[in-house]
């Protein structure tokens, strides 16, 4: 997505919510974040135009006003280039954190593998922690590319950062098979311990 997909504007909304309880607010803005939406000023948030965010605003409006607050959903026509490029600028900017927390696990978890690699620690109970990480990065990132509406290689390379994770995780799941003993597979394709426990 990017200037030109913007023609059909943006949802705006603005949010008031009571002083308490917080976690009102503090939910607010979890669901907001996590659907992709940016935030210009305080209590302004912002979101492309789709029928899908059409209805989340909707539902959020109708719950803020539930707990006793105000909120309205106004939608925006597209307007000057400049205010498009920078309401994208903001999208672009929230994504960017995220890709640079998301590396930095990456990052954590390639040293934990070499670590543990160094000092041949080829267990089963590491391998499984090492999969489990994957697999929360890897569900992570699908996330944050769910929500990054206007993508650029920021994306790629955070791909990139996780194939490299992937690699390194199933290389040290070949060590600890060969550690262990480890032979010939199961009928579920699984790996299988030669005294026919199934670990994989």
């Amino acid at each position: 997505m990017d200037a030109a997909d913007c023609a059909s504007g943006w949802l705006l909304l603005l949010a008031q919510l009571p002083k308490s309880p917080s976690s009102a607010r503090v939910a607010l803005w979890r669901r907001l974040r996590a659907a992709g939406a940016t935030t210009m000023i305080n209590s302004a948030w912002v979101l492309p135009e789709t029928p899908p965010h059409e209805e989340l605003l909707g539902q959020l409006r109708e719950g803020v006003v539930r707990q006793g607050g105000t909120a309205f959903v106004l939608h925006i026509s597209a307007s000057s280039v400049e205010a498009d490029e920078a309401i994208m600028t903001g999208f672009r900017a929230d994504r960017a954190r995220e890709y640079d927390e998301f590396a930095e696990r990456c990052s954590a978890l390639l040293d934990e593998i070499g670590r543990e690699t160094m000092a041949r620690k080829y267990t089963f109970a590491e391998m499984e922690e090492s999969e489990q990480d994957l697999e929360k990065l890897a569900r992570w990132l699908a996330k944050i590319q769910e929500r990054d509406f206007f993508p650029d290689e920021r994306g790629q390379q955070a791909g990139d950062m996780l194939a490299q994770c992937r690699t390194a995780v199933d290389a040290f799941s070949q060590a600890v098979y060969a550690a262990e003993g480890v032979t010939g597979t199961n009928n579920r394709g699984g790996q299988q311990a030669p005294d026919g426990e199934d670990v994989g």
